[in-house]
């Protein structure tokens, strides 16, 4: 289709999602599916049932995080590193494996491989294929305070989601779950109890914004792509979050301003309350304290007042 026949695209699908968006009020954007919220626009229960069929492939890449933990620049950087080993041209990202029409896993068949594909989904939502066929999982953290900043602004500011009255109504909604993704809590109790899989590599968004690099490095050794330094080099200079907010309106359509905001580490300073900060404090020492996936997340040197 060519890059202005992909961008031309984007725009049409961004309006069409807007306008339908519009004719909704807000308290029927989303709905609940297996007890998490899901944006009723771009998700379906049809799409959900069609993927109990969807066979995964043992070379798939698959990408994993909580919203807004730096899923969308992950993926892009996924994107360079396997341009660099398997494709001239950029290979195709599948959107969200839960967003979109039911018909779209018969589509997915033709996609050459390696596949790469995402998802918000906690674990125990995954399709069982992706661990029957050992595939390897890219999973990306974030801090939970900067996370709901993030997934704050991004309800008020994407037309498929709520707009949020206030920080503090949201925050509580944050705290308990009810939100789209779930619990973040939950979601890291649960991939913690897997971070010694050989086949689960994660990495954090703090770690990618400290070096770059080395995060790229790091995540070509888990797939063994073989990228030279030179490789490594000019896939992080490409590809830091400033680099890709410039460009998201050509990567992302409209929404492109959505979905890369800030990219700041220590933002929520910006928003939460002593009182919010404690809450998250006590909730990561019961949930993530003394695990190997609390001590990835460096929480006292992000977190702390």
């Amino acid at each position: 289709m060519g890059d202005r026949g992909n961008f031309l695209q984007k725009v049409i699908t961004f309006f069409k999602i807007f306008i339908e968006a519009k004719e909704l009020p807000d308290d029927k954007l989303l709905f609940t599916y297996n007890g998490l919220l899901y944006p009723r626009i771009i998700c379906s229960p049809a799409t959900f049932q069609a993927m109990t069929s969807f066979e995964a492939r043992e070379d798939d890449l698959l990408m994993v995080a909580y919203p807004k933990c730096g899923s969308n620049w992950t993926l892009q950087l996924l994107g360079d590193m396997v341009k660099c080993v398997y494709y001239k041209d950029m290979p195709p990202t599948i959107p969200l494996i839960e967003v979109g029409a039911p018909d779209k896993f018969e589509k997915l068949k033709e996609e050459s491989s390696p596949r790469i594909l995402s998802t918000h989904f906690p674990y125990d939502n995954i399709p069982k294929t992706f661990f029957e066929k050992k595939v390897k999982i890219l999973v990306v953290f974030r801090n939970p305070k900067d996370t709901a900043v993030s997934l704050f602004h991004f309800y008020n500011n994407n037309p498929v989601l709520p707009k949020c009255s206030s920080w503090d109504k949201f925050f509580q909604d944050f705290m308990t779950g009810k939100v789209v993704g779930g619990s973040y809590f939950d979601h890291a109790v649960e991939w913690n109890k897997h971070i010694d899989d050989e086949r689960i590599f994660i990495v954090t968004f703090e770690e990618m914004k400290k070096d770059l690099e080395a995060a790229v490095k790091k995540i070509s050794d888990f797939y063994e792509f073989n990228l030279t330094e030179e490789q490594i080099q000019q896939i992080a200079e490409k590809g830091t979050f400033k680099s890709m907010k410039e460009k998201s309106k050509e990567t992302h359509g409209e929404i492109g301003n959505a979905i890369f905001r800030k990219g700041e580490v220590g933002d929520w300073k910006n928003h939460f309350s002593e009182a919010q900060s404690q809450e998250v404090d006590a909730k990561f020492e019961e949930c993530l304290a003394g695990t190997k996936l609390g001590e990835k997340l460096n929480y006292n040197a992000y977190c702390k007042m």
